[in-house]
């Protein structure tokens, strides 16, 4: 596949972000790979762009690479975007993803931008990966960018892309699903050891609604276990009293077996999707009180780390609040937004690319770096329960043993380091005796670790 990378950071080959692609070329060396240098060379481009346009053509897929500045992509690759549309490329059918380092401050709405822009662009958007700076130096970053890279791969070959809300362009394509046998709702069937729990709110007595025909659907084409359970049919006794009687060991004051009902039937699922009818602008009061009754799990969900989607009956595309709730719920949650599936569009083609969706991410144990919504919400509790630790006795075990007490004053010989290069940075004899410029010295140690990830690649 003939990939072009749309390099927009003004470092050009110095670009952190860059070194993503440069390890992916590694692992992924079947691949043809072109990188345009926009950040650099944006006044030559305004000049003349056919040699832009001819590469743009010519690519397969578009990757867009670049360090996330003041909320947004750099204002060179922006101003390239705009040259885009404003010398009419066709850039029609063509899939399109994104690569971005920061420090997660509103990597979100970068990301969107650049996915909204692709809307216009008549690309199929397959979501992009949001890393911290030093995320490709660690294992466990080199790892998360291989899988992201092998989803993009596996959307492409199965015709996926993005819903996109608001717009008249959404999931659907040419997707072709072996048939599988319908179960009724409520009952289950095995294969491939998977199972969903799909959790939801709807009238029993009412056959045929929106809502009963997507979870119908779902439950059709999902290929493993499936449990469905109706909110409306569980004995609550009440909504949380914020009484903290669960701090200590997880038991909930209410006596209604909710506590114990939450981790034997959805923590026992290897994903969750939630099925809900918008009203008053949310999912209602009964997954309200269902959310709310969670907290018998303290600051951590049951769900952590599962995979979600969601069945939306309703106008989801007029609630952008209530959009951004479900994606940052996942993302403090630490769960892989597998899609969204609502009725106002393709029902049955979304539906059917959930489900595939689910089984992908289930099988490969696939998760992405959170953005912002995750990383500042887990920042926030992280202080919290560091400092309620006496009280919420679980969440702290919880988050020591899971290493969410990330502090950055434990982090000693970095800030010795940023006092270092401070102190050569603030002397002006000393810059002019440097022969490299600061973002060559940044590119060593991820020099020396393509380096290595070539060898191991060749011992391979």
């Amino acid at each position: 596949m003939k990939i072009l990378v749309l390099n927009g950071s003004p470092t050009g080959k110095n670009s952190i972000t860059l070194q993503t692609v440069e390890y992916l070329k590694i692992c992924f060396p079947d691949h043809s790979y072109e990188v345009l240098q926009v950040g650099k060379q944006i006044r030559s481009m305004e000049k003349d762009f056919s040699d832009a346009r001819e590469k743009l053509e010519d690519a397969e897929l578009i990757l867009f690479c670049y360090p996330v500045y003041t909320f947004l992509v750099p204002s060179q690759l922006h101003r390239f975007i705009e040259l885009i549309k404003e010398q009419q490329v066709d850039l029609s059918g063509k899939y399109a993803t994104q690569i971005t380092t920061s420090k997660h401050f509103y990597d979100i709405t970068a990301h969107r931008f650049i996915e909204e822009n692709c809307v216009d662009l008549n690309l199929k958007y397959v979501k992009g990966l949001s890393a911290d700076m030093d995320d490709i130096l660690t294992e466990k970053g080199r790892r998360e960018a291989k899988a992201f890279f092998r989803y993009v791969l596996w959307n492409i070959d199965n015709g996926f892309r993005e819903p996109v809300r608001g717009t008249e362009w959404h999931t659907a394509g040419d997707m072709q699903f072996t048939p599988v046998m319908a179960s009724g709702a409520g009952r289950s069937k095995k294969m491939d050891g998977l199972k969903v729990a799909l959790v939801a709110d709807f009238d029993p007595e009412e056959e045929g609604t929106a809502l009963r025909t997507m979870i119908d659907r779902f439950l059709r084409r999902f290929p493993g276990e499936s449990e469905l359970i109706n909110l409306r049919e569980f004995p609550f006794q009440g909504g949380c009293l914020g009484c903290f009687h669960c701090a200590s060991d997880g038991t909930c004051v209410y006596k209604d077996g909710f506590d114990a009902y939450l981790r034997e039937h959805i923590n026992d699922a290897d994903a969750v999707v939630y099925a809900y009818t918008i009203r008053d602008h949310s999912k209602g009061y009964r997954f309200k009180l269902y959310d709310d009754r969670q907290f018998c799990n303290g600051h951590r969900t049951v769900t952590m780390g599962k995979p979600v989607g969601y069945l939306v009956d309703g106008d989801l595309d007029a609630e952008e609040n209530l959009r951004t709730l479900m994606e940052a719920r996942a993302q403090v949650g630490g769960n892989y937004l597998a899609g969204v599936a609502s009725d106002q569009r393709d029902p049955d083609g979304e539906i059917d690319c959930l489900a595939k969706s689910l089984v992908y991410v289930m099988r490969h144990h696939y998760t992405q770096p959170k953005n912002f919504y995750g990383v500042g919400g887990m920042k926030i509790f992280r202080d919290l329960i560091y400092e309620m630790q006496g009280l919420m006795r679980e969440d702290h075990r919880f988050y020591r043993e899971h290493g969410f007490y990330d502090f950055p004053q434990k982090k000693k010989g970095r800030i010795a380091g940023m006092y270092l290069v401070g102190s050569l940075m603030g002397s002006k004899k000393l810059q002019k005796k440097m022969k490299f410029s600061m973002t060559d010295g940044m590119m060593l140690s991820y020099g020396k670790m393509l380096e290595r990830a070539r060898r191991e690649e060749e011992r391979k």
